[in-house]
């Protein structure tokens, strides 16, 4: 048996995530609480939903975390790693309420959360503790004692979560026809998001162009390229673009979209392209449908061949960094001296969101930051 790792004072991981329909009839209800609060109409919602539709309405995300859950039980377990995983969504079921209720239930008073989210925004970062806050609230109307709640730092330079996706793109390269192999563009893609959110990522200290959000993104292209040209001892152009957006045309979002940047490549001549997703920790419907379905019609249509790297999903690298920030963050609580693990040139992230990191416009009460009201 592995020696047993300290992960006190913590007694429970709370995997936290997005959370998506597990059926076409879930469709809508799932897109009404995303958009809740925002007056989007259901025909409008409807429209939406087609991406769903297309796969059965069922979202991978689920069933990813599901992987991800077993990774994490089977590594904890065999590095004597004694603490109990639950899982919580923000917009389905199992609802983080519900599973808070549970682990209180349960007996669980000192609770990490791991985020399915790598980087700071207010949307990876600070909209999951503004709802593990909503949570609590109402766990705590219903009479419960609460526990006391820490999330984990962010993980997008852990070595475990950047050396599966460096290992993704060398598969697409070798994937493609050797005779545009050389020559091929990685385009690293992730989830835009508004000028406004970007500008204003991470702690306030660091807010202007781009904020948190482009800085960290770059630190990853960065590591990955540099990995990959050290391995092939070839020097692929590389670009940081964007999918997925889904606001108001008059309000600006973080560009060049993948597409856009495909045909740009395309009148470049550029003989070939890896589409490499680095900021998303899973093959959800951002993926699925932006990239493998919208992104790869439209390379089809310009007849420029592409390829789709991986992302980490449930890697047992990528688990075992969780594993490894568990024990980090636990022994930092006990006073002890740790040194993080990190790759580039930002180092280790914080470990508590600082106040002012990754601000709404409405500002809600947040968990697990300094400014949390639940200590």
């Amino acid at each position: 048996m592995p020696d047993a790792l300290d992960a006190s004072p913590y007694d429970a991981l709370l995997l936290l995530s997005f959370g998506g329909p597990e059926g076409p009839d879930d469709v809508v209800p799932f897109l009404e609480n995303v958009t809740r609060g925002r007056g989007i109409p259901k025909e409008r919602l409807k429209e939406v939903g087609q991406h769903y539709f297309l796969f059965g309405g069922v979202s991978p995300i689920n069933g990813q975390n599901r992987a991800l859950l077993d990774a994490l039980r089977k590594d904890f377990a065999d590095h004597g790693l004694g603490l109990p995983v639950y899982w919580g969504n923000r917009n389905w079921a199992p609802y983080v309420t519900d599973t808070l209720r549970e682990m209180i239930a349960d007996g669980h008073r000192r609770i990490l959360v791991l985020a399915t989210s790598a980087y700071a925004s207010y949307s990876g970062c600070r909209q999951y503790r503004e709802d593990l806050a909503g949570a609590l609230a109402t766990l705590e109307a219903e009479g419960r004692r609460l526990p006391r709640i820490d999330k984990l730092r962010h993980y997008f330079n852990h070595p475990g979560f950047v050396e599966p996706m460096i290992e993704g793109v060398l598969k697409s390269l070798a994937d493609l026809p050797e005779d545009v192999r050389a020559g091929a563009h990685i385009a690293f893609t992730t989830h835009s998001i508004p000028d406004s959110a970007a500008d204003t990522s991470g702690p306030a200290e660091g807010h202007g162009e781009g904020g948190a959000y482009v800085r960290q993104h770059l630190d990853v292209t960065r590591l990955i390229a540099d990995a990959v040209r050290e391995r092939t001892g070839v020097d692929h152009p590389w670009r940081l673009v964007y999918q997925s957006r889904s606001g108001a045309p008059h309000i600006p979002w973080l560009e060049p979209d993948i597409c856009d940047h495909l045909e740009e490549l395309h009148g470049a001549g550029v003989p070939a392209v890896v589409m490499a997703p680095i900021g998303f920790v899973s093959d959800h419907m951002e993926v699925l449908y932006d990239l493998d379905t919208e992104a790869k019609a439209k390379a089809e249509e310009l007849g420029l061949p592409v390829r789709r790297s991986a992302t980490v999903g449930a890697d047992p690298r990528f688990a075992a960094a969780v594993r490894e920030l568990i024990v980090e963050r636990a022994a930092t609580e006990r006073g002890q001296q740790v040194t993080p693990c990190a790759l580039g040139t930002l180092g280790p992230s914080h470990h508590v969101c600082p106040v002012g990191c990754c601000p709404a416009r409405a500002p809600r009460p947040a968990a697990a930051g300094a400014d949390s009201p639940y200590v």
